[in-house]
């Protein structure tokens, strides 16, 4: 966001169910630059509704940047990217309409093809779903967009040079973006996580469980009283958002981890989220489910 070179009025649009580190980055570009900022209510279209004509209604004359997630970090909406980036593209404005797209939910999940998809940036965080080391991720500019998208930073290693060392320009493709030292042992096992995965089976196989796996969980918890899931359909990817009638979330949360059971809190919707990749066992969600269903009933193990 920061690669954009903004005008005062410059209109960037966000979606109710982005991460709140994206909010506070266009909270600060609004301040220094004067750009309009808007945000689409795409939880609404959760269980019914159209999110590209939700996202495409919101567009505006000088809109320049929509930014948004692919799976939808509080409620596990996977949006259909593709479509959403074709509303974008074809919205007739005064600038071309990019979009940015935080994939840190999706990356490790979903099996991809971003030429396909053609989001003009798609950046992902590598210790997430592909369970490499913190502090590395990646970012991918599509060629048509990479002029829209200037180094924030400036480095010896984004830059090219003339036989005295003088800097000419920006170097052609992705290393423009880099600055000077990378951690690259931090490189090498984000590529040794992802080959692992690799020889656990195709990314589209891998998916499929994850999905199978989280439709376990799901039908568990909306058979469970006192328990009501996000969404009234089986989730789409690894994320199960659900709600405990009587229960103080973050408590509840708490003494989850206690039992060595990780999930997490969601402020906005208020719920709790599981996370289940393709290598979670059904019987970590047995236990799950009887350990909730212990606590509504007031027992302990």
């Amino acid at each position: 966001m920061w690669g954009m070179d903004w005008r005062a009025g410059d209109h960037l649009l966000l979606t109710d169910c982005e991460h709140h580190s994206i909010i506070a980055t266009v909270q600060e570009i609004q301040r220094r630059f004067g750009i309009a900022v808007s945000t689409c209510p795409l939880s609404k279209t959760l269980n019914g509704g159209n999110p590209v004509e939700m996202i495409a209604s919101h567009l505006q004359p000088n809109t320049r940047l929509v930014a948004l997630s692919h799976i939808l970090w509080n409620t596990g909406q996977v949006l259909p990217l593709a479509e959403v980036v074709a509303a974008c593209h074809t919205h007739s404005g005064h600038y071309p309409v990019r979009v940015l797209v935080d994939a840190a939910q999706s990356v490790g999940v979903l099996p991809l093809k971003l030429d396909e998809l053609q989001a003009d940036f798609y950046a992902f965080t590598g210790h997430k779903w592909w369970c490499g080391p913190e502090g590395v991720g990646g970012l991918y500019v599509r060629p048509e967009a990479r002029d829209d998208l200037h180094p924030t930073f400036a480095g010896w290693r984004g830059v090219t040079t003339d036989a005295t060392g003088h800097p000419t320009g920006w170097k052609p493709d992705g290393q423009r973006y880099e600055v000077a030292t990378s951690a690259f042992p931090l490189f090498t096992g984000l590529r040794e996580a992802i080959a692992l995965h690799h020889q656990a089976g195709t990314p589209q196989d891998r998916y499929q469980r994850t999905q199978s796996l989280s439709h376990y969980l799901w039908q568990q918890l909306v058979a469970l009283p006192g328990v009501s899931c996000l969404r009234t359909q089986p989730p789409e990817a690894g994320l199960v958002s659900f709600q405990v009638r009587g229960q103080s979330h973050p408590q509840l949360v708490q003494s989850l981890e206690k039992e060595n059971l990780l999930v997490r809190t969601i402020l906005n919707p208020n719920c709790i989220r599981a996370c289940v990749h393709y290598f979670t066992l059904e019987s970590e969600c047995d236990r799950l489910i009887e350990v909730i269903r212990q606590k509504l009933e007031g027992r302990e193990n």
